[in-house]
């Protein structure tokens, strides 16, 4: 039997998913932990760093780790890819000229080997913002996603952080994924 896994027996055992969420700055990424935490989302500013907040849901603890998004903090992405189950990519729908940014960003990502087994979530956000892309063309034009071969399970939602739409359905898919493929590996 292979560390991993090991490691996923263990971590099956203990119910918790390690859920790392990244995407440029300003996409709205805190906006979606502090929703899912039922926090004020009023006063949240940029995160220079990250921060680590749990949430219980669908009998697993996701430990969600949230990543600054700013350029000087990227080359840090790296030393959170370790043992993650799931990554949530969070794209701001509104924001159409930084898009190539962020596409190149994720393909980037894609191409590490500690992240090869997570699931990816896309959340398509700020759907609220007058002006935004749809999910179906933030994966097919701005992502470019079939770009992207390979069996990776993938989903993209739109949402809104502020509204909290599309959330419960997006983490709740995140769950159901990962449980899925730890439950496999018995």
């Amino acid at each position: 039997m292979g560390l991993l896994t090991i490691i996923r027996k263990v971590k099956r055992k203990e119910k918790e998913i390690r859920i790392l969420l990244v995407g440029l700055d300003n996409a709205g990424k805190t906006t979606i932990v502090k929703r899912l935490c039922g926090d004020d989302i009023s006063t949240v500013s940029p995160t220079l760093g990250f921060q680590i907040k749990t949430v219980h849901r669908g009998g697993y603890a996701l430990n969600i780790w949230d990543v600054g998004g700013q350029k000087s903090l990227r080359s840090y992405w790296r030393n959170y890819f370790e043992r993650t189950d799931a990554l949530v990519w969070v794209v701001d729908s509104a924001d159409t000229a930084r898009m190539r940014d962020c596409r190149d960003e994720l393909h980037r990502l894609l191409q590490e080997e500690r992240l090869a087994g997570a699931s990816l979530l896309i959340f398509a956000n700020k759907q609220d913002v007058k002006g935004s892309a749809a999910a179906e063309v933030v994966r097919d034009e701005g992502l470019r996603l079939g770009e992207l071969a390979g069996t990776r399970h993938t989903k993209v939602l739109g949402c809104s952080a502020v509204r909290g739409e599309g959330l419960e359905e997006g983490f709740d898919w995140a769950v159901r994924e990962v449980a899925g493929r730890l439950s496999l590996m018995d």
